[in-house]
């Protein structure tokens, strides 16, 4: 390869550098995550655009987006290199995606807890509390309430003081759970929610009163034993719901990436476009972008990318 042609594409260096100020690696969860750049593809010239591709999950389908669209980099929020691999092979279908994706060109970087520490947390917060466009629309303002992370980072990153995971909040004046169940529908764009009350609740449950919320995106087992009186996550397993309305505790599931994905197509997505922007300038400051390419660039959220769950009622007909 002719020095003059860079190894990796530049802008798929810009946007990894836009992400790493967004959502600095270090404040991902390093007891169990794989976050960062998990493939670095050799760089194509010429042979893919200057855009970016935003999923939850990076299935088959989401490699075929991205493949015929031609995008140079692929943020996947879920890691789709979990574990260690001792092969690569076309047996598994995870892996087939990771090397055409490598043959094409296309670089694929997951951000996973380090968004979920200083910002998509937050985000359901704003949704429960009215503090945000998401939230229900018949809201006149944001209901007063204090808020909290369950789980601080001790070694945070500077300017991101207060970073962690999960968060608390705690209103002022009590509020009904069919509100709250309002909010969350309507700020997730959801049709339907998963709702446990305690057993000794029979009727009048739209009517039972919440003065406190434990938050987590996707998996909320860190919410288990919280002290709070509705626990607001993506999933939890069925003892783990059990063992909450048994304390006398509410539980609002939404499908567990159904928490996520409303979040990198908005709030991700704007973000983005400046912090890419300036990396851009500072690469060509720096003289590492390259001669002729275009600065232009276009942020997609994935078209194809949805929870694997889907809640059937018998009478629909596109079943």
């Amino acid at each position: 390869m002719p020095a003059s042609i860079p190894r990796v594409s530049p802008f798929t260096q810009a946007v990894v550098q836009a992400m790493r100020k967004l959502y600095p690696e270090k404040l991902a969860d390093s007891s169990f995550d794989n976050t960062g750049l998990l493939l670095e593809a050799p760089y194509r010239q010429q042979h893919l655009k200057n855009s970016v591709l935003l999923t939850v999950d990076l299935t088959k389908a989401v490699a075929d987006e991205a493949i015929t669209r031609g995008d140079s980099v692929i943020i996947a929020y879920h890691p789709i290199i979990f574990r260690p691999l001792k092969s690569l092979t076309q047996a598994n279908s995870q892996q087939h995606s990771l090397l055409r994706l490598a043959q094409e060109g296309i670089s694929v970087y997951s951000p996973h807890t380090a968004v979920d520490a200083v910002g998509l947390n937050e985000w359901l917060a704003d949704i429960v509390t009215c503090s945000n466009e998401f939230g229900h629309p018949g809201a006149s303002k944001t209901t007063l309430h204090e808020r909290s992370v369950i789980t601080p980072i001790k070694d945070t990153v500077e300017g991101f003081e207060g970073a962690g995971y999960g968060k608390i909040v705690r209103f002022r004046t009590p509020q009904k759970l069919g509100e709250i169940i309002g909010r969350i529908s309507s700020g997730l764009v959801l049709p339907s929610l998963q709702v446990a009350v305690p057993q000794s609740v029979t009727a009048g449950k739209y009517q039972i009163k919440i003065s406190s919320i434990g938050i987590c995106a996707g998996s909320g087992g860190m919410l288990n034993g919280l002290d709070v009186d509705l626990l607001f996550a993506g999933e939890l397993s069925h003892h783990e719901a059990l063992a909450a309305i048994e304390h006398g505790k509410c539980v609002i599931t939404t499908f567990h990436s159904n928490t996520e994905r409303l979040y990198l197509m908005t709030t991700m997505q704007s973000k983005l476009f400046p912090e890419i922007r300036k990396q851009i300038d500072a690469s060509i400051e720096a003289g590492t972008w390259e001669q002729g390419m275009t600065k232009d660039f276009q942020i997609y959220a994935s078209h194809v990318d949805r929870d694997p769950f889907e809640v059937v009622a018998s009478h629909r007909k596109e079943w």
